[in-house]
């Protein structure tokens, strides 16, 4: 779980006039829990857990395992980066949330990395595909609905965010002219509707922080920071609170 350092403190790091920041990633878009800290590019220590949304219990230990850390090492925490969304509400919210308290906290600016890039970029690391695909990350949003877009390999958006109703045609004009990438926990759903020979599907993927350093480092060097105080993730969907069925009085 984690990477030796040596010993002697370092702040951010400057590498060929670049700063090479130390930052805490957040991520609880989905039913994973994990947090990370990187420092010169690399992560240094990292936390998930992957059997359900228990995201209020565990992102304050995970979170306090990595301030331990760091400052066990001696590193200067530089930035917080919060996966932004779509996503769960509840779980977003919970990230967000600590995010903000540790920029509050620290004194340190707040980054914001969205979801589906992150998956996307995650999904292009991971495996190895021709450079004229297309990647597509769904979240999972219930019944045949996901939250997805379509990017090329520089992340430029070719179909936007938004939340789809998943059925045998969609897609389908992109998918005609090449090939697309799915990944993510809403792609399972749609293995068996979306059987198109220009669709491929990666099992497995789910957004970590771990893989948000590239994202995260990009908007560090280009001083793309948020306003802490009004920050808010991007639910895509308002939250609905419904009643149970059997209601017990």
């Amino acid at each position: 779980m984690f990477v030796s350092l040596p010993d002697e403190g370092r702040e951010g790091i400057c590498f060929m006039g670049k700063i090479m920041p130390n930052i805490i990633h957040i991520e609880t878009s989905t039913s994973v829990c994990s947090a990370a800290l990187s420092c010169d590019g690399v992560v240094q220590c990292h936390f998930e857990n992957f059997d359900g949304p228990s995201h209020a219990s565990l992102l304050g230990v995970y979170v306090k395992e990595v301030m331990d850390f760091s400052r066990e090492k001696g590193l200067k925490v530089d930035a917080v980066a919060v996966s932004s969304g779509p996503g769960s509400y509840t779980g977003l919210r919970i990230g967000v949330s600590e995010a903000k308290g540790l920029c509050f906290g620290l004194g340190v600016p707040l980054i914001s990395v969205p979801t589906l890039e992150l998956l996307a970029c995650a999904t292009m690391f991971r495996n190895y595909f021709e450079e004229d695909v297309l990647y597509c990350p769904m979240i999972d949003a219930r019944r045949m609905e996901v939250y997805a877009a379509v990017y090329d390999n520089a992340l430029n958006g070719v179909a936007p965010v938004g939340a789809y109703v998943v059925n045998e045609h969609s897609f389908a004009e992109l998918l005609d002219s090449c090939r697309i990438v799915f990944s993510g926990d809403g792609s399972t759903k749609c293995k068996e509707v979306i059987k198109h020979p220009n669709a491929i599907f990666v099992d497995g993927m789910v957004p970590l922080a771990t893989d948000m350093l590239a994202l995260a480092e990009r908007a560090f060097r280009n001083e793309k920071f948020e306003d802490v105080a009004y920050f808010e993730p991007f639910y895509l969907k308002e939250f609905i609170a419904t009643t149970p069925k059997n209601k017990v009085l």
